[in-house]
């Protein structure tokens, strides 16, 4: 019997029944890369590794929206574009959304044969794509701005940590599938709570 590690020391070890993975002495630059997108630089960090992960999220989330913002105001004033930057940046974060997922799979499958460990904690990429996914719901110049992000950001951290159905069960799933499983559904509660709140907000102070 494996044990599964967190990649948070919030959430607590959990045991899983999966085969515990050997691991692999020599690494081809194929590997390096996998290592480089599991951990997204933090993922070596001593502490809450998790935590940072999802600040990376929150980082991917501004960079993306600040260079999409700025591309759309230099297009043309004629440019159908210019109209509707909203819908533009939230397929654009739906496409980087389902990249950063399906890269994450690979790359955590990757590095848990690399490192000998079931869902090993330095893997924090599936704290970027779920943190992405909780942020969703933030209308860029329109909702409270930062106060918002830190709440998809408080938001996800809690359901990261809980793991509400089907999260804890899906974590189980193989390799880098059950590592990303779960921050997805973590992500889209977060998601629902966020909208949720910010919507009471916008009701009581409108």
């Amino acid at each position: 019997m494996a044990i599964k590690e967190s990649s948070d020391e919030l959430n607590p070890t959990i045991v899983s029944t999966a085969i515990a993975v050997a691991p692999l002495t020599a690494r081809s630059a194929k590997d390096y890369v996998a290592l480089a997108v599991a951990t997204c630089g933090v993922g070596y960090l001593p502490f809450a590794p998790g935590t940072f992960g999802s600040l990376v999220g929150v980082g991917v989330y501004l960079l993306l929206q600040s260079s999409l913002f700025r591309f759309i105001q230099q297009l043309n004033e004629d440019s159908f574009l210019r109209f509707q930057p909203l819908p533009i940046f939230i397929a654009t974060q739906l496409v980087l959304i389902t990249l950063i997922t399906l890269v994450g799979i690979w790359a955590a499958s990757r590095t848990e044969k690399l490192l000998g460990r079931k869902d090993p904690g330095k893997v924090v990429v599936d704290e970027v794509a779920g943190q992405l996914i909780a942020l969703l719901p933030l209308v860029p110049r329109l909702d409270p701005g930062w106060i918002s992000i830190l709440l998809a950001f408080l938001l996800f951290r809690l359901f990261d940590i809980v793991k509400p159905y089907p999260a804890r069960r899906l974590e189980g799933l193989e390799s880098g599938l059950g590592i990303m499983a779960d921050d997805v559904v973590a992500g889209a509660y977060a998601a629902v709570a966020t909208s949720i709140i910010i919507a009471v907000g916008v009701f009581f102070i409108g």
